[in-house]
């Protein structure tokens, strides 16, 4: 998919948290591409999607976010992860994190970007997002390894 602007990129991220079936397994999406690919922007979409209010801002110096989800318009026990691992060098700087537990409960959506960095150790049962920058507002967006 192309997108062409950064309110469609986010619109695209909506789409795609509206078609999710929250089934009692975890949900890990991987994000990756370059820096200003549009990560970020989709991930705000996503949210919204998911019914979050809040405004979603990369967790980039703590790494991640949880934000509670709403469903129906009920409180929920689950809960929606945002990680960003830009100043991540490898597996070994995320350790105390506690990610194998998160993305082990099954009322979890976990999003991650820079999800390459950690590829050694990502379930193998996950939505693999691939983000490049084409031009201008262009993205080209691959959306894979869907499960």
């Amino acid at each position: 998919m192309v997108t062409k602007s950064a309110q469609e990129t986010q619109k695209l991220g909506e789409k795609i948290a509206n078609q999710l079936i929250i089934k009692r397994q975890p949900l890990i999406i991987a994000l990756t591409g370059e820096l200003g690919s549009g990560k970020t922007t989709f991930l705000q979409g996503l949210a919204k999607g998911l019914g979050i209010k809040e405004r979603i801002l990369s967790p980039t110096f703590i790494m991640m976010r949880q934000y509670p989800l709403v469903i129906n318009h009920q409180p929920s026990i689950i809960s929606f992860y945002h990680i960003d691992l830009y100043r991540v060098e490898d597996e070994k700087d995320i350790e105390g994190l506690g990610l194998e537990e998160i993305w082990s409960d099954p009322e979890n959506i976990i999003a991650i970007e820079w999800a390459e960095k950690i590829k050694k150790i990502l379930p193998k049962k996950r939505i693999d997002i691939h983000f490049k920058y084409l031009k201008d507002d262009k993205r080209e967006i691959k959306v894979t390894n869907v499960y």
